[in-house]
């Protein structure tokens, strides 16, 4: 399993416009292109997750995720802020890389605990935030995922 296979090419926003936390949870959830009321749906579990504690696990990286019933397989988003974002991270440091985990909330494979923790295992890497900083393109994106084995 990796992570790549989660992706959609069109996931991935280099860079995000948003400005703000909620913001940029409305944008990542944009990149999976759900319907409105779905999106609705995610961000409420987004936000309601937020409200037990910052997905922003330091380094400038946030997990934001949530398993919810208007999805029907695991997906992935990325986002990078080339300007940080507030995100309430663990080390109080803004956030420039962000990415989105939505699950449905019973998954056959139950892939949802070990993706998010090849996220964070990749985010502890001491080169990936610079590295993720100077992407381009998806293709890139893409190209870093796969030199990291994950």
């Amino acid at each position: 399993m990796h992570l790549r296979e989660f992706f959609a090419p069109d996931a991935i926003q280099l860079p995000l416009n948003a400005t703000t936390k909620d913001e940029a949870l409305t944008e990542l959830v944009s990149l999976l292109h759900v319907d409105e009321k779905s999106s609705d749906t995610l961000l409420k579990m987004l936000h309601r997750r937020e409200a037990l504690g910052s997905t922003g696990v330091g380094r400038g990286v946030a997990v934001p995720h949530c398993r919810s019933l208007v999805v029907q397989r695991l997906q992935l988003a990325y986002g990078y802020s080339p300007d940080g974002i507030a995100y309430d991270a663990a080390d109080g440091l803004p956030v420039h890389h962000l990415f989105l985990i939505v699950a449905p909330p019973h998954e056959m494979s139950n892939q949802y605990l070990p993706i998010l923790g090849k996220i964070a295992q990749l985010a502890k890497e001491p080169d990936v935030p610079e590295r993720l900083s100077a992407l381009t393109s998806p293709d890139a994106f893409f190209q870093l995922l796969s030199e990291k084995g994950v």
